[in-house]
């Protein structure tokens, strides 16, 4: 019997070759706020990836097409605007439809760069009305916003954080003030909240070095080897959350996503494989995902998005060692930072029980990230790196003091947590 990892890389393999193409194409989305570096950063993307001998597809923003055409948001009423925003959408996806099919018979690798995506529609105009767009045609948050993307990269508006750069002069389809370019930086980001991939690229550096961060983001999800071209990727920081938490409306605008997790047999101790169904209201993203051993200090993941009946095929080589993990995930912003709050539920072991992490990626450092952390959370402690917290771990049926699965050699690099009271999960393993 082949293993579980195998599988998935033929599964893989075979998808490109019906396609006709054993070569990757990669879709992002670079959205941001008014004078966040967006077009700037699709050329350095475009010119960065070309380079490496990719061919780059860059579809334009259809929303300034249409802008420059005369239409002006201030003439329209609430049902023309409705309607303005479905058509809009309408005209993005087959705009990118026609990027999608060229990619995919393209014999070389391609990124595809989407100047802003379908869920930036919605962020003009009220939840009722987006709702309504997509009952009446027939589609789903998950499909538009998780299962058509690889990646979203957010630039952040020079407003937020690099006020005396910001500028309307270079733009003729831009007029706002800062206060208003705040507010859509915002809601532009709050509409892609809820993708696995999704990165803030903020203004707490130069920007030269913020399109560097662009660009590393990218390539550390492709696992390019940048060398020392480009900063270093930003990190997993992992804190230990005390309940009960607060009423919902307390918590900034998030998305909720039922999580199931199943760890696979595997044949190589050094690799661990799993397999991830994540969504809302029925709708489904499946991934695997294989962790392999550190290579200079880092963890490598590959992951790959799978079909419906590519899961349930693979499914069927969970590993009987392990419970199924059942999370709730709830994913939000704060301060610019992308969180990710992970509350665990039954069934479970119980050292699950109660149990809630939130997750961050940062390339802040402690004194800095502790100001963004969100002061509405009652934070223990930060346990990145500690193996009583990885999830392989809290999924082991067997007791942990009498195991020899119990792993440590896939917990990152333990930092100098900045917030202790000492507490940890209800067993504990001595490593």
């Amino acid at each position: 019997m082949c293993s579980a990892s195998s599988l998935a890389g033929d599964l893989a393999q075979e998808k490109a070759h019906e396609n006709g193409n054993p070569h990757r194409v990669y879709k992002i989305v670079l959205t941001g706020g008014p004078c966040g570096g967006k077009t700037t950063g699709q050329s350095r993307l475009s010119t960065f990836f070309e380079n490496l001998g990719w061919k780059v597809f860059r579809v334009p923003e259809a929303a300034t097409v249409l802008l420059s055409g005369g239409i002006k948001f201030s003439d329209l009423s609430h049902d023309e605007t409705i309607q303005f925003q479905e058509n809009l959408l309408k005209t993005i996806l087959q705009i990118e439809n026609t990027f999608f099919s060229l990619a995919e018979t393209c014999s070389q690798d391609c990124l595809i760069i989407c100047d802003r995506g379908a869920m930036d529609a919605s962020a003009y105009i009220m939840k009722e009305g987006w709702e309504n767009i997509i009952s009446n045609n027939n589609w789903n948050n998950v499909e538009l916003r998780d299962n058509r993307y690889n990646q979203i990269i957010h630039m952040v508006s020079a407003a937020v954080g690099a006020e005396e750069f910001y500028s309307t002069e270079d733009h003729a389809c831009r007029s706002e003030g800062v206060q208003l370019a705040r507010e859509l930086d915002y809601r532009s980001a709050a509409s892609w909240v809820g993708h696995p991939y999704f990165d803030v690229i903020d203004n707490s550096t130069d920007f030269e070095t913020k399109m560097k961060r662009m660009i590393d983001s990218v390539c550390q999800k492709l696992e390019i080897n940048t060398g020392d071209r480009l900063l270093k990727n930003s990190k997993k920081r992992k804190f230990l959350v005390r309940g009960p938490l607060p009423k919902d409306e307390e918590f900034p605008a998030f998305q909720d996503f039922d999580v199931v997790h199943n760890y696979l047999q595997n044949n190589n101790p050094k690799v661990q494989a799993r397999l991830r169904k994540r969504g809302q209201k029925g709708h489904w993203m499946y991934i695997h995902t294989l962790r392999k051993p550190k290579i200079k200090d880092q963890t490598i993941e590959v992951r790959t998005q799978l079909t419906r009946r590519d899961y349930l095929n693979i499914l069927a080589q969970r590993d009987d060692r392990h419970f199924t993990i059942y999370k709730k995930r709830r994913c939000f912003l704060f301060n610019n930072q992308y969180f990710q709050l992970d509350i665990y539920k039954e069934p479970a072991h119980p050292r699950c029980l109660g149990l809630l992490l939130l997750e961050t990626y940062s390339t802040l450092d402690d004194s800095e990230l502790l100001k963004r952390l969100p002061k509405f959370l009652d934070i223990v402690e930060e346990v990145t790196g500690n193996p009583n917290y990885s999830m392989f771990n809290l999924s082991l049926k067997e007791d942990w003091k009498s195991t020899n699965r119990f792993c440590s050699h896939f917990a990152e690099k333990k930092v100098n947590g900045f917030i202790h009271e000492g507490k940890l999960a209800p067993e504990t393993k001595n490593n």
